[in-house]
């Protein structure tokens, strides 16, 4: 390739190619410029490309080694959760091309790196009770892993009698839409379970759901944990998450409960805007408290610092902002004695710019990474180190930009949504996209 002129690089194009299964779906993301170099990013799992290309218009023609000005540029356009996918993907993909045309990993444009490996935690599914969750964990750890994750909640719940209460048909309900929500085995999401009746069910707040743990139900999930602990012991950390959507009192009786079991933490109790809950619950328990995986720019993770409720900040990349953002949002968490954890389901796009992040933060703990039993995820992307996770750890890359030499195109056509069957089609009409933007007078 002849050689790059940062100078006069220019963005020309954004295409998109939608996998499935890896675990959810994932759009990815190709920047393409004047000099033949190629930026990957990667839409938020389980969102959609219409984040991304709305904003094809507004970056056409920039020099993408000017990252923090395009952001500033586009980060009015994102929002909280998946919403924020478009805004985070681009960003990515800018990192990447910055780090190519100058030559450098992304990891030394944040300032260096704290770290050469960066430590991965499993979230871990398994059938059955706390003694086959324990067995499950303990493979992970045969297979190197320093830290663990699973969830413990009202799923585990659904099938027994007399261990949850809400309005009557509430949960009948609840299992009967689910059944349309998974329907590959990791986890994409059927369109039917967003629409109508079932849309506005799993968009109930957890205070508004009318469901409650009963004393068996408490029992039932201290003594899942209780056999969890039994069968990987006490020194290893476990983390919780997907507790359910039960409010405030019950989270509290339920981590009361579990605090003998020695949790990392417990994540997302509540819907992280309610702040005064999250300082409620630390109050309340010794359990650490995590949050951040739906949170949108460092701003809005300020007031959770502030009040004293949570002991892990778990941001999302493609969420939180991208690959800066979530940076600052580290460092703005160390202020505040907080740790930082880095939550990740996509691809090897994703991981990779979540790496950087992690390798150049210095308050970070363990990435998460929920492809372990993908068997062809790390071969969406050529030039990392195989395997990509050794003994429970990813090495810091030395290559430019994210690591990534190419994706892997034949994959990536094996893979493809059904929905979005053709790989890096013409985007063409976003190239007009326009409105004024400004939303001051």
């Amino acid at each position: 390739m002849a050689k790059i002129d940062p100078s006069t690089l220019k963005i020309t194009d954004m295409r998109f190619a939608d996998i499935d299964g890896a675990p959810k779906r994932c759009t990815l993301i190709k920047l393409y410029t004047n000099q033949g170099l190629i930026g990957y990013g990667e839409v938020r799992d389980a969102s959609s490309r219409t984040y991304a290309a709305m904003l094809k218009s507004r970056i056409l023609g920039e020099n993408p080694c000017n990252v923090d000005k395009i952001f500033r540029r586009i980060k009015q356009f994102g929002g909280h959760s998946r919403q924020a996918g478009g805004v985070c993907g681009i960003e990515v993909a800018l990192w990447d091309l910055a780090g190519k045309a100058w030559g450098v990993p992304v990891w030394q444009l944040l300032g260096g790196k704290f770290r050469d490996r960066v430590r991965i935690y499993c979230d871990t599914d398994s059938e059955g009770g706390g003694r086959d969750m324990g067995k499950a964990l303990r493979e992970r750890m045969a297979q190197g892993y320093t830290f663990l994750k699973m969830d413990l909640g009202i799923e585990l719940l659904m099938g027994k009698e007399g261990c949850l209460s809400a309005p009557l048909g509430f949960l009948e309900k609840m299992r009967e839409y689910r059944k349309t929500v998974f329907t590959t085995p990791h986890g994409s999401i059927d369109p039917r379970a967003m629409r109508g009746e079932a849309y506005d069910l799993f968009n109930t707040a957890h205070g508004f759901t009318g469901i409650h743990l009963t004393e068996k139900g408490l029992d039932c999930l201290e003594q899942y944990m209780a056999d969890v602990r039994a069968e990987v012991g006490y020194e290893i950390p476990i983390a919780i998450d997907h507790l359910g959507h039960i409010p405030l009192e019950d989270c509290i009786k339920l981590a009361k409960r579990l605090e003998k079991y020695n949790l990392a933490w417990m994540e997302d109790p509540v819907p992280w805007q309610l702040t005064d809950q999250y300082r409620r619950l630390a109050e309340a328990t010794t359990v650490p408290i995590g949050t951040g995986e739906d949170i949108y720019l460092k701003e809005n993770f300020l007031p959770l610092l502030k009040s004293g409720g949570l002991a892990v900040v778990h941001p999302d990349v493609l969420t939180a902002g991208g690959i800066l953002e979530t940076h600052k949002i580290g460092d703005m968490a160390e202020d505040y004695g907080v740790q930082m954890s880095i939550h990740m389901a996509e691809s090897p796009v994703a991981c990779m710019a979540a790496v950087h992040v992690a390798a150049a933060t210095r308050n970070f703990m363990s990435l998460e990474v929920h492809s372990v039993d993908v068997p062809w995820w790390e071969d969406l992307a050529a030039g990392l180190p195989k395997p990509l996770i050794r003994n429970g750890y990813i090495d810091v890359p030395d290559a430019p930009g994210l690591g990534i030499e190419a994706l892997n195109e034949e994959l990536i056509r094996e893979k493809l949504h059904a929905d979005f069957p053709e790989a890096w089609a013409p985007t063409d009409e976003w190239d007009k996209e326009w409105a004024n933007d400004r939303q001051w007078s």
